[in-house]
Parts: C-alpha cells; sequence; structure tokens
C-alpha cells in the first residue's frame, strides 16, 4: 500500500512553485539584507517584497511584519515582547488571560511568566473545545495586560470566536494577541476588521519552508525585543533574516490566496469522507468526534475509538504506511493525555483513544478511504480480542 500523510497539521510538504522561488535565494542572491552593496541590496528587496505580500493578504502595513523563526518564536515574542513593555511602564499591569487548549508556545511562555511574578488565568472550554464569552469578560482585571486565545485550535481544530473576544479585549483597553499558526489559508483574516493586535504565524502548516514564521505586531503597539545584537526588523528582532525562508513564505501565501477556496472546498471532501467512510465500516457508535460540531477547520478531525488505545492505534498506523498523530506531548517513549482533550472534560474511554487526522492539499479520497479500511480493520480486531 502506498504511503499515506494524514500529518498536515503538524508540517506540510514544500510546493514546487515555493521551493522553485527560494532557490535562487540559496545561490546567486546570498547576500546579507544589511548590507548596503548590491548583493545586500537584492537580499533586502526581496524581503521587503515577502513582506508585502503577507501583509497585503492579511491586510496590515508591511512594517507590522516581524520576520521570526517560526509559530513559537513568534508566540513568545507576542506574549514577552508586550507583557514585559507594559510591566516596565508607571501603569503596572502583571496579569494575563489565555486558555486552557493553547498550543505549548503559549502555555509554557504563560508558565515562565507565572515563574516570574506574573499572574495568569486560564480560561476554561467546553466539550468541543469553545471559550465562552462571559468567562473572558468575568476574568478581566484592572491589571490585566495582555489576552492571548488560540484563533483554530490545532488538535481538535475548534475555531473560537476571535472577533468578539477581541472586541471584549479592546473594550477594556487590554491587548489582543492569537495564535493563528493553523489558520492561515482557510479562515478569513482581515487585520484591519478584526480587533487583533498581534498575529502569530508559520510557513511550514501552508507547504512554506520550515525556520521561519511572522508576527504581525500592530503599530499602535509597544513590543520589547527578546534578542539583541542588531537592529534588524526595526530593532524588534536581532539577528540576519532568513531571505529564503521569507521568500518561500510569500511563495507558498500567494498560492493559498490563489487557490484558498478549491483549498477548503478540497479539505472538506477529505472530511466528509473520512466520515461516511468510518461509519460505513463501524457505525455511528464505534467513534467520537472531538471539537466542535459547525465551527472546525476543515483539515483537523480528531476522532476517539474507544476501547483503543492512541498509541496502538498510532503504531499500527505506522506499520500500514499511514501517518497520524495524537496531538499530545511524548515523554519518555509513552503518550501523555491530551491537555485539550483533558480541558475539554472528555471521558477518560475517550481523551485514552484519540487520534488526530490533519488534511492537505497533496491527499486524495481514494487515500482517505483507503485509510478507514485500515483503521476500521485495526479496531474491529483489537475490539474482538
Amino acid at each position: 500500500m502506498k504511503a499515506i500523510y494524514l500529518d498536515h497539521a503538524a508540517s506540510t510538504p514544500l510546493h514546487p512553485i515555493v521551493i522553485e522561488q527560494m532557490l535562487p535565494f540559496w545561490t546567486e542572491v546570498f547576500g546579507n539584507p544589511s548590507s548596503i552593496h548590491a548583493w545586500g541590496r537584492a537580499s533586502r528587496s526581496a524581503l521587503n517584497d515577502a513582506r508585502e505580500v503577507l501583509a497585503g493578504a492579511l491586510n496590515c502595513v508591511s512594517k507590522e511584519i516581524i520576520w521570526t523563526s517560526g509559530g513559537t518564536e513568534s508566540d513568545n515574542l507576542a506574549i514577552f515582547g508586550t507583557v514585559l513593555a507594559i510591566a516596565s511602564t508607571a501603569s503596572y499591569k502583571n496579569h494575563i488571560i489565555t486558555s486552557q487548549i493553547e498550543h505549548h508556545a503559549v502555555l509554557h511562555s504563560c508558565e515562565q511568566l507565572e515563574r516570574l511574578g506574573f499572574n495568569v488565568t486560564y480560561l476554561p472550554v467546553d466539550s468541543q473545545g469553545l471559550v465562552c464569552t462571559k468567562d473572558l469578560a468575568a476574568a478581566i482585571r484592572p491589571e490585566t495586560a495582555l489576552i492571548s486565545i488560540i484563533y483554530g485550535n490545532n488538535e481538535v481544530g475548534t475555531i473560537q470566536p476571535i472577533a468578539e473576544l477581541g472586541k471584549i479585549a479592546h473594550d477594556h483597553g487590554i491587548l489582543f494577541h492569537v495564535d493563528a499558526v493553523q489558520c492561515l489559508g482557510t479562515e478569513a483574516i482581515d487585520l484591519s476588521i478584526l480587533p487583533i493586535d498581534l498575529m502569530s504565524l508559520s510557513a511550514h502548516k501552508i507547504q512554506g519552508p520550515k525556520g521561519i514564521g511572522a508576527l504581525f505586531c500592530s503599530s499602535k503597539i509597544k513590543l520589547n525585543p527578546l534578542q539583541f545584537g542588531g537592529s534588524q526588523e526595526r530593532k524588534r528582532r536581532a539577528g540576519t533574516e532568513n531571505v529564503a525562508g521569507a521568500v518561500g513564505f510569500a511563495a507558498a501565501v500567494k498560492l493559498i490566496i490563489t487557490n484558498k477556496a478549491n483549498k477548503i472546498q478540497h479539505l472538506e471532501a477529505l472530511r466528509k469522507t473520512m466520515l461516511e467512510s468510518l461509519r460505513l465500516h463501524l457505525g455511528d457508535e464505534g467513534f467520537v468526534v472531538n471539537g466542535h460540531s459547525e465551527m472546525y477547520l476543515p483539515h483537523i478531525l480528531n476522532i476517539s475509538f474507544p476501547g483503543v488505545e492512541t498509541e496502538t492505534m498510532l503504531m499500527s498506523l505506522d506499520l500500514a504506511g499511514i501517518a497520524a498523530a495524537s496531538g499530545s506531548a511524548c515523554t519518555s517513549g509513552s503518550l501523555e493525555v491530551s491537555h485539550v482533550l483533558k480541558a475539554m472534560h472528555l471521558p477518560d474511554g475517550i481523551t485514552s483513544s484519540a487520534i488526530r487526522f490533519s488534511f492537505g492539499s497533496t491527499n486524495t479520497e481514494a487515500e482517505i478511504e483507503q485509510c478507514t479500511q485500515v483503521i476500521a480493520t485495526i479496531v474491529q480486531r483489537i475490539r474482538n480480542k
């Protein structure tokens, strides 16, 4: 059987056009973008062009885009950069609000801030992974400096009511950060309308290269740098920029803009095919879908197979040539139960048997049908023991 890759939420294959456009910046156009000679100017021009592409896609100003090494650094820079900037002012504020289902780049940043003496409120979610706007409003204090909420969850795909949450933040004069790493290319992102001050993005989730990300940072706010040594990125992120990576990011963004409607339709078809095929092979009672029934990312489908442990299923799928994920951390060779599913207060039988399937443009419906047949065989074999 041909190998089937269903872990696009973790990383996507580089698009051939992206590779083609990046190649010159590893060979002929190799100058440092901070250099004033012709080689440097060529790199600087490419870097600025890439910044314009991303800003155009987000409907913001190009100077509000900061190149980073990926989504994790973007989250860290947004959180530490704003909170430390605010904490150093006369109006000292030391409270942050986030949710219990954030990516670890946000959660671990908040935990570090707690160790530094800051206070953090972790908002609960309902059984579908949704943050309640009333809970956010109730958690706000006079000393709240920042609210950070993930746009679309990387494990269960639930999409948060970002516009409503952001409005609450702005109504109270609080900065609002959004981790949108999983949303670029499927969700509408217009930063001229959305009440968002900072937004984290990553290229390798949209068939761009690894090692390059971006942080939208509104020109209205102050951001303390976390790296020192140069004046790159308007003194907000020191270090020689990854020119080839930025060019690749821009190329990937152009592709998703051009093909967005077709991409979403394709991803929805793959999702529908998997669910219909699983119902055919296992019946409606044979599996459970985790996440919101309507507000979800089209490429992420989190499914539990009660009675079949996550680790057993993943190993069996891998042996069959199918790549999927648990969405949970691996410690000492064993899987921990997902913090997202725990926060959703799902039964143990559901949390211990959850698998995340995530689709991409390279997948076909035939692959999905083939995959579900393998899944059904594994589930029935284990349950019949």
